[in-house]
């Protein structure tokens, strides 16, 4: 766990634990995670994932089933060596997936925040990160990720490539859904260039656990960007009512 780059905000237990997307980091959630500290009263972690942020770089390439090692691996050892031993966990895109696979695989979570999560893949999202990679490669992208990560080119290499290859059509994790009994805040905007409410409806269909849900109008991919002021309530008060 020395590897990796950790906010831990002090509050009350249970914790929150923020989960990045596949281009994020601490710096990338800015300010965020600490308004909801200050506003939930709650000890909340924040951290970057192998690869991203100040975190160790990666050692080699990422698998299609990354996001898998790191909701069954990498999340369990970093819950147990800082005390974690309930917690709500908030994911945003990839680290949203992750919070499911981890739920779904039977750890203790106390409630999920999933904002514009991944259960499938769709067409809409393999043809965004196709435009990200070209992006990439013709505008100034890498200089603005740079600022986030001190690998950007692993970071950026190892999301991308890793959605791009052929073999990541067939990412699936409804398996996981039908063992998450927690409560569940979703979370997307209406303009989301990544994913459509397809992914609501599935994971909503296939969880025990009761569902919250909330469709952000003038909202892409990262609701906590784009209305922060309603993500913001909405995980107030889907954590007071835990």
């Amino acid at each position: 766990m020395l590897e990796l780059e950790i906010v831990d905000i002090p509050g009350a237990e249970p914790a929150l634990v923020f989960l990045h997307e596949g281009l994020g980091s601490v710096a990338m959630w800015r300010d965020f995670p600490s308004r909801v500290a200050t506003r939930t009263g709650r000890r909340t972690v924040v951290y970057s994932r192998l690869g991203y942020g100040r975190s160790a770089p990666l050692r080699e390439p990422r698998r299609p089933d990354y996001m898998h090692r790191e909701a069954l691996e990498t999340l369990p050892a970093l819950r147990a060596a800082h005390g974690l031993g309930d917690a709500i966990l908030v994911g945003h895109s990839d680290g949203a997936s992750i919070a499911l696979i981890h739920a779904g695989a039977g750890h203790p979570v106390r409630g999920i925040v999933a904002m514009a999560p991944h259960v499938f893949v769709e067409d809409v999202t393999i043809r965004s990160i196709e435009a990200a990679r070209e992006a990439w490669r013709t505008t100034d992208l890498r200089a603005r990720l740079q600022r986030y990560h001190a690998d950007v080119d692993g970071a950026f290499k190892g999301w991308n490539d890793a959605w791009l290859d052929p073999a990541f059509r067939q990412w699936n994790i409804e398996e996981f859904l039908p063992s998450i009994a927690c409560p569940l805040l979703l979370i997307q905007g209406r303009d989301d260039e990544y994913g459509t409410m397809a992914q609501l409806d599935a994971i909503e269909r296939a969880v025990e656990g009761k569902v919250r849900r909330l469709e952000l109008a003038h909202c892409r991919h990262s609701p906590h960007r784009d209305q922060p002021e309603a993500t913001l309530a909405a995980i107030v008060d889907f954590v007071a009512s835990l």
